[in-house]
Formats: C-alpha cells, structure tokens, sequence
C-alpha cells in the first residue's frame, strides 16, 4: 500500500501538512494555504485543538487520545501523533497489530524529514511518549458524508436539507463499503452452502439409504459437515467486521448529534428536559442497529428467498403456489398492526422522557427531598409514571401476542397444507421420500426471509419514528454564523442598548424587560439591583448572547476607553457577532454555574488541556481559595464530584469566580457570585477584584449591597423597568427604590 508524505514548507506548518497527508491518504488534495489558514497557523506554530477545528471543517469527525503504543494499533490510520514533545507526525500503519508490541513496526510520516520513516517499537515509543512513561497523545480521524465537499457545497447541503435523510444515513455506510464488500462475499457464500444443503439431504435418503450405500451417506455427511463449518467459520467473521463497522457507524451519528446540539443556541436547553435529550439518544442506537443489523440480513434473505423460490418451482409448482398465498396473507396481516404499533411507540416516548427526567431529579435531589419528608411523593410520582410505562408496554404486548397469534395460525396452515399435499404425492408415487425433505427444508428455508422481512418493516418503522424525532433537533435553527469578527481588543468593549423588550412568552403583558435604555460604559463597574423577579439575571443573559433570537430593540457593543458623553450608537450591533468569538472576550459567574466532574484546575481552566500554572494560581488567589487548594494532597489535581459533590457552596462559587478570572476577559458579568460566601471570604474577594477590574468592563447583579455599593453606576429595575440610575451616595440621597432596597443592610436609618 503506498502512503501519502508531504515536507513542511515551514517550521510552522507540521500541523496542517500532517492534515494536509492524512486527506490525501483518504483521496482528496487539499493546498497547504488553505489548511494553514483553516488550522490558524501562527509563530508559535498549532494546536492539537487547532487541527481539529480545521480537520471537522474539510469533513473529518476527530477524537483526541491519551493511549498507549498497544492500544493504538488497533486505532483508525492514518491518525496525527503529538510527536517529541513539541511536533506533528502521521501514523499510517502498525504491523503485526495482534501480537506483542515489541514485534510491530510503526510506519511514520514525519513532514520534517525527507521521507517516510519505518521505526521499531522501542524508538517509536521513546518519541511519542516523550517524557511521561507509556502514553502518549494521539488525534483519531475518521471521514464523515462531508468529507471532500467544498464549503459552499456544505452550506447548500445544509441549508436545502437540515434534516437527516435516508440518503444521509446511507452516507456513514459508503464510509466502510470495503468491509460492506467483504461481509457481502461472506453472505454469498453462506447462502451458497446452504443452498447445497437440501441436494444432499436428498441424495442421503434417496442414494444412500434407498440403495443401502453406507459410503455414500458417510460422504454426504461429511460434506454437510464441512458446509457447516464454513458457514460458521464465515457468520464469526461477519459478525466482527459487523460489530466493527456499527461500533464506529454508531459513534459517527452520536458525534453528528452532540455536534448539532452544541450548535444549538442556549436558549434551546432552557426548554428541553434532560430525559427528552437521552431518549434521542437511544433514537441513535435505534438506528445504527436498523443500518447495521437486519438491514443487511434481509438484503440477503431476499436473494436467499428469489434463489429458493427458483429451486422449488423445479420441485413443484403447486407448493410454490402456497407458499406464496400464504405469504401474501402472512404480510398482510402484519401491516395491520403498524399503525396502532406507531401510536403506541410515541406514547412511550413521551413517557420515558419524563420518567428519565423523574429518576434523575430522585437521584440529584435526594437531600432535598429526605430534608424535607417527602420521599412518598416522590416516589409515588416516579411509580406513576412506571404504572403509565406498564401500561403502555402492556398494551404492546397484547398487540403483538395477537399478531403473533395470527401469524402463527397463517404460517402453521401454510405448512401443514404442504406437508399433506406432498406426502400425498409420496404415497402415490409422484414424489421421492428424499424429495420430499428437500421441499420441507426449502420450505423453513423460505420461511426464514418472510419471517425476517416482516420484522424488517417493523424495525424500518421504529427506524422512520426515531428519525422523525431526530429531525425535530435538526430542524432547530443554529447559533446565527457571521462573517463579522469579534471586535478586536481595544480597551475593552461597552454597551448602549435601546428599546429593549423580552419575554419568555409572546404578548406585552407577558415581557419581562420593557423599553430598557441604558448605557454600561466601557471600562467601569455597572451594578443592577432590584427585586427577584425583577429581570437582572435576564438582561445579564442577553448581554451574553442567549436569546438573540427573542428580545426586540437594539444592543450596540461600544469599543475603546470612552467616557459616558462619548458613547456612539454606531457600534457593532450584538446580534451580529459571533456567539463563539463573543464569548471568548466574555467572562461570568452565573447563580448556576456548573462544576463538572473533574480535576479543580479542569474545573477553573474549562477545555483546557494543559492549563498554565501560573494563571492557575493567579485566578485561585483572585477568588481566595488557593489556600484551600494548596492543603490539598493533590492540589488543583484533586478531583471534584459530580456539580461540586464534596465541597462546600462557598468553595463552589470561588472556584466559579477562579473560572472567570483564568480566562482574562475584557468583560466580566457576575450574577449573585458572591451570596454563597461569608462575611470575610467576601472582604477579601472583593478587595481582590477591585484591581483585576481595572479596565475591564464589569456587570454585577446583586442583592448584597456590600458587592455593588462601589461600582461606578448603579441601575435599579423593578418589573422590568429601569427606575433608577446612579451612584451609591447619588440615590442614597434620593431616599427612592434604591434607599429602600439598602437601608436595612446599610443602616441608613429613616
């Protein structure tokens, strides 16, 4: 097999060469300008994370690896390797991939070298693994339906057919038509075997037996014996290749799914509940088993069935006759039932989202709910909704016990109707006794594919409906894409919003902000206070892009260090940014952040893969918390809990606050972040932060006046409207909204 090698034409460009080799491997060229650009090529060379993004923008679906030399012989080739500590190379192909790894031999594309390289096990692993002992880190890619199409032929495939098509899925199938070809040789030749089998059974009674030829039936048998051995050598290897192939078709279309999900605006997962997402998610596996599984039987079992169908017309017409009748009858009967069977099957969709969604909140809520006694409840609402799963489960059984039934009595009647009309003919002499086996077993023989086509539609059915709720997602419209940048760093950005009106629900009465017009200048600290329910957290979300799709009015981003009067309402309008490049100059701590199962310095560097020390400490020592991380044995190592199990709330809300400091933003929001904290812990986080704000622009929600007594402007909302603006000493003295909301906490008096 030859392997595709290109030399780097730059110091930088190991990485998208390797990207540039592995394309060509697959059957596309593609220029190393383009994918220079596409991997964002600097002085400092790519990232592992860079060749990524550009691998899924020329149609590659990538998986990055911490592995071992073993393991990843087995890994999808040709795969990027990160190589001696700082380089790009590409791994072709591993021989002997079964055997002990001191054995292989690692083939290595290296874009640095003059070609390509044939290294041992030992050298191969002391360059890979670098300076850790035995892992090594390794990108996988595997081609997608996109792969080798242009841009514009992927935005008009996207725009025409947002929805996953038959064809589409057909796609991830085309990926592996070389193993498809190969389970295909195995089919035919399986069918072969068994079609020689009725000849012999034949010839054993009618040559062997008959005649007394001992020999002859010993010959027969021995034959028999050998066909079914190789039938069994092949189905073995059938099903490997095919667990193969639906392993992989299965991970594709789950890929494509969370991609798609992680296009999805966040206002999307504000409706959805979290059973609704894992449902579509056995929707999936629905269909990578109907693609991979009796798909490709039944295609076989229709040329058994024609091939059959042949030899017993040879036979006898009139068995073939009612084989057929029956047949019809047999496939009518079945479809009956697809329709109540479709009812039936949303039904029980709509009920297992719920109790998915049910049985989670029982498991995170259980402290809540033992607080509070009412564990009858709860259970008694999660043994509703099983009663209801029951039911309808129930009700598919009886459907199918009396479709089964029916088939039954068809298929049975059919048989028995055959066996009297030739074992008639046997007694008459128009058939031989060995025939006559023959035509019982090309008989089961057809049987078997009528049988399985009908359990065919039924899956094709429950295919059809996972498909149909599939595209309900796809159907939802992505984060709007730009061709505009995110605005450049420029001394941080501003904003002047005009008119703004929002609502969760459509109608006036139903807003919750009202002809907001506000200005948040540039490089200062705005605090808004008010009521619960009075719409701080929703304008601190808009601000953040989550509902570009819902507000009316105008959000316009000023940038540059401007004063109040300078403020220009000719600035970049929010909606038309970016959200991913948005959100790279934005940091936030929202009332309900999320700690993830992870390390602490995971939980503060979020996707980063090797966070920088330095800043870890700096953000820590920012929230007050590195004290605490530091008596830790494993430091920001230690792993936390899933949603911050095993730590305090306030240690939760630190890390939180840490999270935003790492990814230095030019604007900060900050929603309650800091109620969970104690009187000191507060102090000290703040007098922190005054000079981490210094020529950021900062957005601070609070009820604590102690957190927003010092901010350069104070805005004050109450039932969604701006009532008051100013400073602390400013409104303090008005003796308005404001003075009413602060004077207990701050002692103002009467």
């Amino acid at each position: 097999m030859k392997f595709a090698f290109y030399k780097q034409l730059d110091n930088m460009d190991c990485g998208a060469t390797c990207l540039r080799i592995v394309a060509r491997q697959h059957g596309k060229e593609y220029s190393i300008n383009k994918l220079r650009r596409i991997c964002e090529t600097g002085k400092q060379g790519v990232t592992l994370a860079a060749i990524s993004n550009a691998a899924e923008q020329i149609g590659f679906n990538t998986l990055e690896v911490r592995t071992t030399a073993e393991k990843i012989r087995t890994d999808p080739m040709p795969c990027i390797l990160h190589w001696n500590n700082g380089h790009y190379v590409v791994l072709h192909k591993v021989s002997n991939p079964t055997s002990k790894v001191e054995r292989s031999k690692f083939w290595i594309a290296d874009p640095g070298s003059d070609d390509l390289m044939k290294l041992d096990a030992d050298t191969f692993m002391s360059l890979w693994h670098g300076n850790q002992s035995n892992i090594g880190i390794a990108m996988l890619l595997e081609t997608t339906p996109d792969f080798g199409k242009t841009e514009e032929e992927v935005e008009m495939n996207q725009d025409q057919n947002k929805e996953v098509s038959w064809n589409k899925l057909l796609g991830y199938l085309v990926q592996h038509k070389r193993y498809f070809f190969q389970i295909i040789i195995g089919l035919l030749a399986a069918s072969l075997f068994q079609l020689l089998i009725p000849f012999l059974t034949q010839g054993i009674v009618d040559k062997g037996v008959n005649t007394q030829d001992v020999n002859f039936v010993y010959i027969a048998l021995a034959a028999q014996f050998v066909l079914m051995l190789g039938r069994t050598i092949i189905d073995f290897s059938r099903q490997g290749i095919l667990l193969y192939v639906s392993t992989h078709i299965n991970l594709s279309l789950l890929t494509d799914f969370w991609k798609k999900l992680m296009r999805l605006p966040i206002s999307y997962f504000d409706t959805k509940q979290t059973g609704d997402i894992m449902q579509r998610l056995g929707d999936q596996n629905r269909i990578e088993r109907f693609l991979t599984g009796n798909s490709i039987s039944t295609l076989f079992s229709m040329i058994n069935l024609l091939v059959y169908s042949f030899v017993m017309l040879i036979y006898s017409i009139p068995v073939f006759m009612i084989f057929l009748c029956g047949s019809i009858l047999y496939m009518l009967w079945i479809s009956v039932f697809l329709k109540q069977r479709r009812k039936l099957n949303y039904k029980q969709f709509a009920l297992a989202s719920r109790e998915n969604s049910a049985t989670m909140e029982l498991v995170h809520g259980m402290q809540e709910i033992k607080m509070h006694n009412a564990e009858k409840a709860f259970r008694w609402n999660w043994a509703r909704m099983q009663r209801g799963l029951f039911d309808i489960s129930f009700k598919n059984l009886s459907l199918s016990q009396i479709q089964n039934a029916g088939a039954l009595f068809i298929n049975e009647g059919k048989n028995l109707l055959v066996t009297g009309l030739v074992a008639t003919a046997v007694i008459k002499g128009e058939l031989t006794l060995g025939t006559m086996l023959a035509i019982q077993y090309i008989l089961g023989a057809l049987n078997s594919p009528v049988q399985q086509f009908t359990g065919f539609i039924q899956e094709f059915q429950d295919a059809k409906i996972s498909l149909e709720r599939l595209n309900e997602i796809h159907k939802e419209e992505d984060e709007k894409q730009s061709v505009n940048n995110a605005p450049q760093r420029s001394g941080g950005f501003g904003f002047r919003i005009s008119k703004l009106d929002f609502g969760y629900q459509s109608g006036i009465e139903e807003r919750v902000l009202k002809q907001i017009n506000l200005d948040i200048p540039v490089g200062e600290v705005t605090a808004i206070v008010g009521m619960s329910g009075s719409g701080k957290t929703t304008l601190l979300k808009i601000l953040q892009k989550f509902y570009d799709d819902k507000y009316k009015g105008t959000i316009n981003i000023l940038s540059g260090k401007q004063s109040d009067n300078e403020l220009s309402s000719k600035g970049k309008e929010l909606k038309q940014i970016v959200p991913k490049h948005w959100r790279e100059s934005i940091g936030s701590v929202m009332q309900d952040g999320y700690i993830f199962n992870e390390t602490i310095a995971g939980n503060i560097a979020v996707g980063v893969e090797e966070p920088d020390v330095e800043r870890l400490e700096y953000a820590a020592k920012m929230a007050n918390i590195l004290s605490f991380i530091e008596e830790l044995p494993l430091g920001f190592r230690t792993k936390i809990g899933l949603e911050g199990k095993g730590i305090s709330m306030g240690q939760r809300q630190r890390i939180l606050i840490a999270r935003a400091v790492y990814k230095d933003p030019e604007i900060l929001f900050f929603d309650e972040a800091t109620n969970s904290l104690d009187a000191n812990n507060e102090k000290v986080i703040l007098e922190n932060l005054q000079s981490f704000f210094k020529g950021r622009t900062v957005v601070v929600v609070a009820h604590r006046l102690s957190t927003v007594k010092n901010a350069d402007k104070i805005v004050v909302l109450e039932h969604g409207e701006i009532v008051e603006e100013g400073t602390h000493q400013t409104l303090s003295l008005q003796k308005g909204k404001y003075y009413e909301l602060v004077k207990n906490q701050l002692e103002l008096g009467n």
